[in-house]
């Protein structure tokens, strides 16, 4: 603690021209911010605005280059995050932060543990613990449970699950905490944000779903390149304001180029009756089938557990042990291997980022030629001459902001570490690409960029499917959507048809009365 800051009585927090400077590149240049007490204080911004730098600064994660952090009107140092913690200060990260190969209850309780006098650790209040947080958020996973084997979605909930263990928790970090989440389980959160407010709790809430902002949110702050450009009551402001204030008036969700007449187009790819078994009995894909057009983007709907990811790790090798029949160009191949299937013409771009579409150790040119390092393969050796060719033209065609390609992946922004991702699985040249939520965590700009690079590649011919938990992007994106509900296909529309009515009906379609109440 050092000097002294008058602060109101209303502010828990308070940031004084913070500024952090890395080399080549200034993340944030003199921020001032205010945590109000008890609130939801929203931080928003385009990737690369400097949201995360400023978190992970409150939290311990980063130190600022200049400029002071004031907590109850004394000036606080955190040079950790355990320091930060020591202070009341708990975050969420967007990219998981949890161990995989260990359990629920363990996960939750990583540095907190509970322990009983000369007998170790206490694990069954860690259970009991676990299964009282777990239903507070109406989420009854088993606390023995592999976190490993959760899906991204369970897994988030556990990341939150772990911040609200925290006993002495007077500001809560949440940095896109919904991204993964289902509608259900969003408004579970928010059910849980608002106790925590009620306590005294006070949130900062990163998110780029604006309607989210506008139903949770008390204050927001909008950050544009490290600066601070405006900040208000969220009840005084629209989102027409909020997308103003971000990227001007530009279009969020750009419009196909070009009409289609679809009958006359090539199959590219036909899938019948696709039928995944599950561990213990059922089905996680049940009877599937559709076709793909040349130069079609084709979209997949379904709330969380409907079987989309699944459809996407049969095309790709995931699930040799599928059933049902997958016709390329008319003639039929047996899948057996992800590399089998790069081979054959297909490239995924997964959800989950970080822990499958980027190594981490890897610079960002690595990242972007990983998948297709045999094109550039010379007896023994690599064409390093021809593999930095390509990757440099993989750069200037997707448009990823870099200064510099043989910096770490972690350097760039999550919109632009997702336009690697796409650009490895576009160096491969496939024929057919699947987008995973290629939108999930990135901001209004990077994902107008990711529409028009999906958009132009369409039009040049390459079929594409993707799936996307966001209405108006699956709207506006995709020729034809396809819903799923528990496994099973529940609607098939055509552009002209599909309103979210519709869509959200049909998504539930597959559900019992009891399945649904717990949606």
């Amino acid at each position: 603690m050092g000097e002294i800051f008058k602060m109101p009585e209303d502010i828990c927090l308070h940031a004084e021209k913070i500024s952090k400077v890395y080399p080549g590149t200034k993340a944030l240049d003199e921020v001032s911010f205010d945590v109000h007490k008890g609130k939801v204080n929203v931080l928003i911004g385009e990737n690369g605005a400097g949201k995360s730098t400023l978190m992970k600064i409150i939290a311990g994660i980063e130190q600022p280059s200049s400029g002071e952090l004031y907590m109850d009107g004394q000036q606080a140092v955190f040079k950790n995050v355990t320091q930060a913690k020591q202070h009341g200060i708990g975050i969420i990260h967007q990219e998981l932060s949890l161990f995989p190969n260990l359990n629920v209850y363990q996960n939750i309780f990583m540095s907190r543990e509970c322990t009983r006098y000369k007998f170790g650790l206490d694990n069954k209040k860690h259970i009991e613990l676990t299964e009282r947080i777990m239903k507070k958020l109406e989420y009854p996973i088993r606390p023995q449970t592999i976190v490993g084997d959760l899906r991204v979605g369970q897994q988030q909930m556990i990341e939150i699950a772990r911040n609200l263990v925290q006993d002495d928790l007077k500001i809560l970090i949440m940095d896109e905490p919904t991204s993964s989440l289902s509608a259900q389980e969003v408004q579970v959160l928010f059910k849980i944000v608002r106790e925590l407010t009620a306590e005294g709790i006070s949130i900062v809430y990163i998110s780029h779903r604006l309607e989210e902002i506008m139903q949770i949110g008390d204050y927001i702050t909008i950050l544009r390149d490290g600066r601070l450009v405006a900040s208000s009551e969220v009840k005084k402001i629209d989102i027409s304001w909020i997308v103003r204030q971000m990227v001007g008036e530009g279009k969020i969700f750009p419009k196909r180029k070009t009409a289609v007449d679809w009958g006359t187009r090539e199959k590219v790819l036909e899938v019948k009756d696709l039928t995944l078994p599950k561990k213990g009995g059922g089905y996680l894909l049940n009877s599937v089938s559709f076709d793909l057009k040349k130069g079609e983007i084709l979209g997949i709907y379904g709330l969380m557990g409907a079987g989309r990811t699944e459809i996407f790790e049969c095309i790709m090798g995931l699930h040799p042990e599928y059933k049902g029949t997958v016709k390329l160009h008319g003639k039929e191949i047996r899948i057996k291997s992800v590399s089998q299937q790069i081979q054959e013409g297909f490239a995924l771009v997964p959800e989950d980022r970080q822990s499958e579409g980027l190594v981490q150790t890897m610079n960002i040119a690595k990242n972007i030629s990983l998948s297709s390092l045999k094109n550039y393969a010379r007896a023994i050796f690599l064409n390093r001459k021809k593999e930095a060719e390509s990757v440099e033209r993989e750069i200037r065609d997707i448009h990823i902001k870099v200064a510099d390609k043989t910096l770490p992946i972690l350097s760039l922004s999550g919109g632009n570490q997702q336009k690697v991702v796409i650009g490895k699985g576009l160096l491969t040249k496939p024929k057919i690409l699947l987008l995973d939520e290629p939108t999930r965590g990135i901001d209004i700009g990077a994902k107008t960029e990711v529409f028009e690079i999906i958009q132009g590649y369409a039009e040049k011919g390459l079929s594409i499917i993707v799936v996307s938990s966001e209405l108006q992007e699956i709207m506006a994106i995709a020729d034809r959507i396809l819903v799923l509900s528990n496994g099973i296909k529940t609607s098939e529309m055509q552009k002209e048809e599909i309103t979210e009515d519709k869509l959200v009906l049909a998504s539930y379609k597959g559900h019992s009365s009891e399945n649904r109440q717990n949606l």
